[in-house]
């Protein structure tokens, strides 16, 4: 399995979150546009992923057969990623007169330098990233290695559904790959500027920090949507689901918004400013100059304005789908409300168009 492998179409861009799996196909018109062929959003029983981890293979199998029979695609090539947390990268130099077979030889001999584990216990890719500054004779080389048990679980569950996975990618450079296609929504075109893209997911908050479109920075934070279904969960007496379902279609007492949703609210702000903290602390930027919100919690109505005045740093929804056209199937209106929960499954899907 490689981390960066290249690929033909047809394929399809999976992502497996905590609550949910999001399948995502696109086609790519002559000039060059993108279309959206199929599209679902399938939950998955609670506990099945844990922060990221595939914990029960087979009810994830099973999601994804379900996701399969939905979106109505025949596509069995698919494209899926594992959590940050999960893989070790690393920019190493190298002599720009290597082939790709001699890079990966030479990474193999000296993998103990950059890897903790055994090489048998890992799966391991390069990707060239570009000349060296300053040196014409190397090359910078992102390595990424994570543990096969990682790899091996995502291969078994997406099998049960008679899938196959052709690239394994990592969940921040599906993201930056994604974040491609908000140029249009950003300052100045996103050019030369540093964008946070905070993910608040189920269980994981996740802060991409961007510099001219390339990712500088990274961390992830056990907080997110889960919290928000689990107080409604206690204070109006429903089950899970029956919360979860509560919060995405309304029919909860009128004391909800100012007594459940404001305080999640304004929690989650002050999550986006610790983390953006953090950044500031480990890094010579001591500010962004906008926040894209994704994750299935960026739907919360009123979410952006309130970190945006919290903060005092515009603040938009990410909407990966702006530029895009639709397959008659598709409901605009659906794909436009799930487009902050879909921006990995986009950008994995996006790597059927690999050079």
């Amino acid at each position: 399995m490689q981390l960066f492998k290249k690929t033909a179409p047809p394929l399809i861009g999976l992502d497996i979150s905590s609550t949910a799996v999001k399948l995502l196909e696109l086609s790519q018109t002559g000039g060059g546009r993108y279309r959206v062929e199929s599209y679902t959003v399938v939950p998955l029983p609670p506990d099945a992923v844990s922060e990221k981890n595939i914990v029960d293979v087979e009810a994830v199998g099973s999601a994804l057969s379900r996701a399969l029979s939905r979106a109505g695609t025949r596509t069995k090539n698919t494209a899926v990623a594992v959590a940050g947390s999960a893989v070790i990268t690393k920019v190493i130099t190298m002599p720009a007169s290597l082939s790709d077979d001699d890079m990966l030889d030479q990474i193999q001999l000296e993998a103990d330098q950059y890897i903790p584990f055994p090489m048998e216990e890992i799966n391991l890719d390069f990707q060239v990233l570009g000349p060296t500054e300053n040196d014409e004779t190397s090359v910078d080389v992102m390595l990424a290695a994570s543990r096969s048990e990682n790899i091996d679980v995502r291969v078994a569950a997406l099998e049960i559904a008679g899938l196959k996975a052709e690239i394994v990618d990592v969940e921040a450079f599906a993201m930056e790959t994604a974040f491609s296609l908000l140029g249009q929504q950003l300052p100045d075109g996103g050019s030369e500027k540093t964008i946070a893209v905070i993910d608040v997911g189920a269980t994981m908050t996740i802060l991409n920090v961007l510099h001219d479109f390339k990712t500088i920075y990274t961390r992830e934070q056990v907080f997110g949507g889960k919290q928000l279904t689990e107080e409604i969960q206690q204070r109006y007496g429903l089950s899970y689901d029956e919360a979860g379902l509560a919060k995405k279609q309304g029919g909860l007492p009128d004391n909800y918004k100012s007594e459940v949703l404001q305080p999640f609210k304004e929690g989650l702000a002050q999550q986006v400013s610790r983390s953006l903290q953090f950044f500031f602390s480990s890094s010579q930027y001591s500010s962004v100059d906008h926040i894209v919100l994704a994750g299935g919690c960026a739907s919360i109505a009123g979410i952006d304005e309130m970190i945006e005045e919290k903060l005092g740093i515009t603040t938009s929804i990410a909407n990966p789908f702006i530029d895009m056209t639709f397959a008659s199937k598709i409901k605009p209106d659906a794909i436009s409300n799930d487009a902050p929960a879909l921006m990995i499954a986009c950008g994995l899907a996006i790597r059927r168009f690999d050079k």
